[in-house]
């Protein structure tokens, strides 16, 4: 990096030439604050607030009438908004459905395609995966009768850090039924070949389906182009749809004739759903997978934060977050990577292996670095033993705001800022 390219002056010249500047200002961010934690809540939208004003406002006038009668009625609602989703995704508009949270919707599709026999009787998954989805998979293991110490197959990684795609395809063999897999790695960062380990699971016979809270938003997907058999994904990280938002689930249409076994009401016939039969009938559609009557005001939420994403449109997000992460990559290889601030990239460098946002890792005092760094009004996370995540968001982050917290981290070293800091992690880090 040449030494021009560390000035402040560098980093204005790119946020004027930027061509999704103006999305920006469709944001509401924390004020006094730089939000750089979009990985784990992204910033909430005009567009998401009036949309769940719009529907409040319907709730008042319409009542139980907005069912029907709402803009749109809501009785379709999750269908439509997932209708949404599904062009990030390279999926039909009847394959994807906003529904449930990602853990109930990994319950939802492992127990469907989970049927142990005598010689299919695994779940293949990894060690570096956010640990609700093996939270997940032990309890399917378990509701089977099994073992998840025998039956749980957990990739491992060499570093800590990555995974191997051909370490985790040499592990599908014929003992396998299902493989869950993250598409990016929720610490590093990482960014799976999706489309290498659909290959591998299908050339075993082995159903996969993939974790894609920590990509979809920011990295464009092709479930059809890949022939993935399932997916969830959160909306409250890179679809900015809010805390505790509605989820998302994608199913291969080729299974939509199988049985949904955790059943509910709202994922039977949509035209025979009044109809309160005894015996379960499900919609022929990834909303046959749906559970309970969808929460209206977020998935609301999740329309508003989603018209942004679309008419932006996926492919240039993901060219800003790239050319976002690489800047700050740059940076602190110039200017932290020394003594006396020895930070280290730990997310992939080759661009098109790495998700939304990037890992500094640091051997000494990472936690109390990122609490000084939350004291100077800038919005990061941390991950224990050593990791500070920085999410840079295409659609309302700035290069400036990258070239301010590696000044930050910078200061917080020249001045000994951390040793001000409580040693102890907050509940949230």
């Amino acid at each position: 990096m040449k030494p021009s390219e560390t000035t402040e002056t560098f980093a204005l010249s790119l946020d004027a030439a930027d061509p999704l500047a103006a999305f920006r200002d469709r944001f509401l961010l924390p004020a006094g604050k730089v939000y750089l934690n979009g990985n784990s809540l992204g910033a909430a939208s005009k567009d998401a607030v009036a949309a769940v004003q719009r529907v409040l406002e319907e709730w008042r006038q319409l009542g139980i009438g907005g069912w029907l009668a709402g803009e749109p009625p809501w009785f379709y609602y999750a269908e439509k908004v997932g209708a949404m989703a599904a062009g990030l995704v390279g999926a039909d508009a009847d394959e994807v459905v906003a529904t449930g949270t990602t853990t109930l919707n990994i319950h939802a599709l492992v127990n469907t395609f989970f049927a142990p026999q005598q010689k299919r009787s695994k779940i293949l998954a990894d060690e570096l995966t956010f640990p609700t989805a093996l939270y997940a998979l032990q309890g399917q293991v378990r509701m089977k009768g099994l073992d998840p110490g025998k039956h749980l197959l957990l990739a491992r990684s060499a570093d800590g850090r990555t995974l191997d795609e051909d370490s985790i395809a040499a592990l599908m063999d014929e003992d396998v039924a299902v493989a869950l897999l993250p598409s990016v790695l929720y610490r590093s960062a990482q960014l799976l070949d999706m489309g290498y380990l659909t290959r591998a699971a299908h050339k075993k016979g082995i159903i996969i389906g993939f974790d894609c809270a920590h990509s979809v938003g920011a990295v464009p997907h092709d479930f059809t182009a890949i022939d993935a058999d399932f997916a969830v994904w959160c909306g409250y990280k890179h679809l900015n749809a809010g805390p505790g938002s509605t989820a998302f689930l994608y199913l291969n249409r080729r299974h939509f004739d199988k049985q949904p076994l955790l059943a509910g009401w709202f994922g039977y016939e949509k035209e025979r759903q009044f109809d309160l039969a005894v015996d379960f009938a499900h919609q022929r559609s990834a909303g046959g997978w749906q559970v309970s009557s969808p929460g209206i005001f977020a998935v609301a939420a999740a329309e508003g934060a989603l018209k942004i994403v679309l008419e932006a449109g996926i492919g240039r997000i993901r060219e800003k977050s790239l050319a976002l992460t690489s800047y700050l990559i740059d940076l602190v290889d110039t200017l932290l990577a020394g003594p006396p601030y020895s930070f280290r990239v730990a997310s992939p460098r080759v661009p098109g292996r790495r998700g939304g946002h990037v890992a500094l890792e640091r051997e000494q005092d990472a936690l109390p670095i990122s609490a000084a760094l939350k004291q100077m009004g800038m919005v990061v996370d941390f991950r224990a033993p050593d990791t500070i995540r920085i999410s840079p968001a295409a659609l309302y982050n700035t290069y400036h705001e990258v070239w301010t917290v590696v000044q930050c981290l910078k200061e917080i070293i020249d001045r000994g800022l951390y040793r001000e800091q409580d040693p102890a992690r907050q509940a949230v880090p």
